[in-house]
């Protein structure tokens, strides 16, 4: 059997306000995981950044839209810096360290990238659904500097309503 996923190529904007409710994940596994970041083969865990917004974006190399979604991202980066940490996790069973490290390279992305271990993909299940590892749906959680997380809605999400998204979701 064959199964196709389509992609979608819509470049969503804060214009949609249709968005699940926060969840208390500030005890949550996934967030005390060691993840090792491929590019520069350092170990790190979502908890590292507590006091900083994140974006945790689960991707797979193949998936075009998830390469548009990076390409947001970047640009949310040229805009500020690091006052947001991003994490790219490939949930990809079938991709290993070394396409994720190709794909960051052949597009300039240079935040953290991981190839997630099962039991993080299973804990992200856990929490919001599997929903989180479907590449084609572009999945962004947000996790606010006190460690609650907000699965951001489908589709690619553009850098002001990402920002739009850190401003109202997160305080300092």
């Amino acid at each position: 059997m064959l199964f196709m996923i389509g992609c979608t190529t819509v470049i969503e904007n804060a214009q949609n306000t249709e968005q699940p409710a926060a969840i208390d994940t500030a005890s949550s596994t996934w967030m005390d995981i060691t993840l090792k970041d491929v590019n520069t083969n350092t170990e790190f865990k979502i908890s590292d950044f507590r006091g900083k917004p994140v974006l945790l974006e689960s991707f797979a190399v193949w998936c075009p839209t998830c390469t548009r979604q990076q390409k947001e991202i970047k640009k949310l980066h040229d805009e500020l810096g690091d006052s947001v940490i991003s994490v790219s996790i490939d949930t990809d069973p079938n991709e290993d360290e070394q396409k994720v490290i190709d794909h960051a390279s052949r597009n300039g992305f240079n935040w953290r990238y991981a190839v997630s271990p099962v039991e993080l993909t299973r804990s992200l299940i856990d929490d919001f659904g599997t929903t989180v590892v479907n590449a084609p749906q572009v999945p962004v959680i947000l996790v606010c500097e006190d460690g609650n997380s907000h699965f951001l809605k489908n589709g690619v999400k553009d850098p002001n309503f990402l920002k739009q998204e850190i401003a109202q979701r997160c305080s300092a």
